[in-house]
């Protein structure tokens, strides 16, 4: 098993059309093969309570896929490259870890 952590900063102005978007496309996600996990997370206001600021306009996706190939065909699928022409305007930008157990 292999878990990806996606952080997408979004235009402030666009992030409740982005997250529209993003939530649309997630029941096609999870009926990929070797889907495990996939899940839109935002910053939650109340860690300000321990001194962690939140961010505003960011997206962090937690997954969880079987192996690297399922991830690369996930990657390579049409609804994903339709999500991102959706989305590249709206989009700053998007770092990716890829993570493995230790």
């Amino acid at each position: 098993m292999i878990h990806v952590i996606a952080t997408i900063e979004v235009k402030p102005e666009a992030f409740a059309e982005y997250l529209d978007i993003f939530r649309a496309n997630i029941p096609t996600v999870f009926a990929e093969d070797g889907c495990i996990r996939y899940e839109l997370t935002v910053d939650d206001p109340d860690g300000a309570q321990l001194n962690i600021t939140p961010r505003d306009g960011v997206a962090t996706v937690v997954e969880a896929w079987e192996s690297i190939e399922a991830l690369t065909a996930h990657l390579q699928a049409p609804h994903m490259k339709q999500y991102k022409q959706d989305t590249k305007d709206l989009v700053i930008c998007t770092k990716v870890n890829i993570l493995k157990p230790a």
